[in-house]
């Protein structure tokens, strides 16, 4: 599938959490412990949203391994943010490596990620895309799953509601695949924001979904391991929401439980069961 890093706090060079950490989401591209793929090469994307320029993200994407790419060390380096997306690709089975099958998706100031699939996405593909509002239906620019998703997200009132609208979205996807017959049509770990709250979701059909992560608290984080001196670049509201954990400290990442909606803003973390039962 795929792995991705969101992050929220004082503004920070994306490339503290993308290059520098021993496992960090350019490590995960080559070897992810965690993942359903070891490797992940098939194009990877960086979304932020500028520190202090307008509410749209920007993004960054390519068909080249993150590994492999210059640019995007180059990049990291050079733009600090308050709230970005990092995603490595593994592309589904049937789904073109291109660059707009690339991870994040915009639509105004609101960015999206995915982890997982649809399962037999093919078999169902056009009944889905048949559910997206007629006035969104032009800005898919790919044929991944992930894109569909977040429009059909879209549709369901994304900008209204964030929460019920991924739940209306893998609801659908549900009763569309159970009617095909696919016995467990969703697998996702997802990441949506507007630039301000960040929204994490964890949840398949079967209960058994991808591996996601965020992190502990930054000022107990400190106080647990004084000698570390990474730690003293991140600010009081460092909040990181990841596939796999950037290291191996004891208590650092703490994983997100099954159906759960992590939702981080300026007080901290907020969890709540997300399609449970």
């Amino acid at each position: 599938m795929c792995r991705w890093l969101a992050y929220s706090g004082e503004p920070l060079q994306p490339a503290a959490l993308l290059l520098d950490p021993d496992h960090s989401i350019v490590a995960m591209s080559q070897h992810s412990p965690l993942g359903a793929e070891t490797v992940n090469g098939d194009g990877f994307g960086l979304g932020w949203y500028a520190e202090d320029g307008p509410a749209e993200p920007w993004l960054f994407r390519s068909i080249d391994p993150a590994w492999h790419d210059e640019n995007l060390r180059e990049l990291s380096r050079a733009v600090r943010s308050p709230l970005f997306f990092a995603h490595v690709r593994a592309a589904s089975a049937g789904s073109s490596i291109q660059r707009t099958n690339c991870h994040s998706f915009r639509h105004g100031r609101w960015m999206f990620m995915h982890n997982g699939s649809i399962a037999q996405f093919s078999l169902i593909k056009r009944e889905l895309a048949l559910a997206v509002d007629p006035s969104l239906f032009p800005t898919i620019q790919g044929s991944t799953d992930s894109e569909l998703l977040f429009h059909l997200a879209l549709t369901h009132g994304l900008e209204d509601d964030p929460v019920r609208a991924l739940a209306d979205t893998l609801r659908h996807v549900e009763r569309v695949g159970g009617a095909a017959g696919i016995a467990a049509p969703v697998q996702a770990t997802i990441a949506v924001s507007d630039g301000a709250t960040l929204w994490a979701f964890r949840y398949s059909s079967i209960g058994r979904s991808r591996t996601l992560f965020h992190s502990a608290d930054m000022p107990t984080l400190r106080r647990m391991f004084p000698d570390f001196e990474r730690l003293t670049q991140f600010g009081d509201r460092t909040r990181v929401v990841v596939s796999e954990p950037l290291n191996d400290l004891p208590g650092a990442f703490l994983e997100v439980p099954e159906s759960t909606v992590v939702v981080v803003d300026e007080t901290g973390y907020h969890q709540h069961a997300f399609l449970a039962g």
